[in-house]
């Protein structure tokens, strides 16, 4: 874990957070700032900055992360309506916090491309 990052203070529980779901790889939670009527992040226990940073031994955490957005999907109702999962890489892509995330957004009409 890493003291400075605000989604690993999330996942110790230093930080408040309405959490949605976790398990041994992942937690998730609704996202502060959403852009669509469901807006969860669904973040790895591992620090991992970026997605340059993923390795072969990251594994478990990146299946993790697709395992539980179909899971979050099913229960916020999104999954047959239709669902984005979006990752940042970087400043440049929009990435604002430097532990890798996957945005689950849901319950409004996407649009293409996304911006």
């Amino acid at each position: 874990m890493n003291d400075t990052c605000l989604f690993c203070r999330i996942i110790e529980r230093k930080v408040d957070a309405d959490l949605l779901y976790e398990d041994d790889h992942v937690v998730a939670f609704r996202d502060i700032h959403p852009q669509a009527p469901v807006h969860v992040l669904i973040v790895p226990r591992t620090h991992i900055p970026t997605a340059n940073d993923v390795r072969e031994t990251h594994t478990p955490e990146i299946t993790g992360l697709f395992q539980a957005a179909t899971k979050i999907a099913v229960d916020q109702g999104v999954d047959q309506s239709g669902y984005r999962l979006v990752m940042n890489c970087h400043e440049g892509a929009g990435q604002s916090v430097f532990h890798l995330h996957l945005h689950l957004l849901g319950g409004r009409r996407m649009q293409w491309p996304p911006g």
